[in-house]
């Protein structure tokens, strides 16, 4: 699959990554036309346009969480255009009567790296995690280190969750307050340090990398219990701190060994 572009039995569905949310976003039109086996794009854009309005009128979320991002069209230029991730499509797709609507379903969930199971049981994802670093040649050592900072993650977003902290973008504030603390970067500069895109950061940080993320995300989410911080002000200043106890363990380890923590070196691609 090409960047900005999936493939679906020969037909191009196009798509752009939001860095911040690390969401895929797909052309809800592109997906329409492959579902009603439209072959003008435009048939397909008004056949959208007047489900778009039964949709809004039984009340349904499918419109509402739909975005309009810039897409290249077929003239090369770029317009706005309705977009959806793969929980949203999959719900959408439900709407429209179409022998490929249970094809489709199983590819959304590959390309979008949504696995509906994962969402009853998480352990399914554990576990085909830990085999997909495996397979690339992670280190035992590196894989329980990688596995205890999410962990630690989970516990902090579930912190955020239960005090007032939005899901999405505010989450994604507080992650890159807590990492350019420690590290002196921010998520996606040091991304660029280590040459990704589209990939995730931690998938890619070295054994102390992962470390530290951890220490500064342990941290912060006990400092934010101690004074109970809620909202995004308070547990943002309760990031600054956890993220500043990791930054003197890094400091001082560096001083002590001559060796840099944060470098660009990155590790084999996980891409399938």
């Amino acid at each position: 699959m090409k960047k900005g572009m999936a493939v679906f039995e020969g037909k191009n569905i196009r798509r752009v990554y939001d860095e911040k949310t690390e969401t895929w976003f797909f052309s809800v039109v592109d997906i329409v036309q492959v579902l009603t086996g439209q072959l003008d794009f435009q048939a397909a854009r008004k056949y959208w346009n007047k489900l778009k309005e039964r949709l809004k009128k039984e009340g349904s979320e499918v419109v509402t969480n739909c975005h309009r991002l810039k897409l290249t069209a077929g003239d090369g230029k770029k317009y706005f255009t309705d977009v959806a991730d793969a929980p949203t499509l999959l719900r959408l797709v439900q709407s429209v009567p179409s022998p490929k609507a249970e094809p489709i379903k199983l590819w959304l969930a590959k390309v979008g790296h949504e696995r509906m199971k994962e969402m009853a049981d998480p352990e399914i994802a554990l576990n085909r995690s830990r085999e997909l670093w495996q397979k690339h040649g992670r280190s035992e050592k590196w894989i329980e280190q990688r596995m205890l900072g999410q962990e630690t993650r989970n516990k902090l977003t579930d912190y955020w969750k239960e005090h007032g902290v939005k899901e999405g973008l505010e989450y994604a504030i507080l992650t890159n307050l807590i990492h350019e603390e420690w590290t002196g970067l921010s998520v996606k500069e040091h991304k660029a340090l280590k040459e990704l895109n589209t990939q995730n950061l931690r998938d890619h940080m070295s054994e102390a990398e992962l470390i530290f993320t951890a220490l500064a995300e342990l941290s912060t989410r006990q400092i934010a219990q101690s004074v109970n911080a809620t909202g995004l002000e308070e547990n943002a200043e309760a990031g600054k701190a956890g993220g500043g106890i990791a930054l003197k363990a890094r400091e001082e380890l560096e001083q002590r060994t001559g060796q840099k923590v944060v470098t660009g070196k990155s590790l084999p691609s996980l891409d399938e």
